[in-house]
């Protein structure tokens, strides 16, 4: 039983993974970044994925001509794909808690 269930996870967590995080809004061009090669539970996975995160909002608000305009939709971006990352990053925490008990 103790494998089914891992192997589910393990299957959920890839799922999760393999999704596109989008922001702002919905309606509209939507700023993406892909994760599904990050382990957002490391340090360097979450350095990386910031990175990202930078890059996406500096591109998705890079055409608004006021800089405090321009500062806000970037901080929004921001906020917007790291709450997005939350939860694919507590999967692979997750994900790496079981794989060490099992050990």
């Amino acid at each position: 039983m103790s494998q089914l269930t891992h192997r589910i996870s393990t299957v959920a967590m890839m799922a999760l993974a393999a999704l596109p995080i989008i922001a702002l809004p919905a309606s509209a061009l939507a700023a993406t970044v892909r994760v599904s090669d990050l382990n957002l539970a490391t340090p360097n996975g979450m350095a990386a994925f910031e990175r990202r995160v930078d890059q996406a909002a500096r591109n998705y608000c890079n055409d608004l001509q006021s800089l405090h305009a321009r500062a806000n939709c970037r901080e929004g971006v921001r906020v917007e794909l790291m709450e997005k990352a939350q939860p694919i990053a507590a999967a692979h925490a997750a994900q790496m808690a079981r794989t060490l008990a099992a050990r």
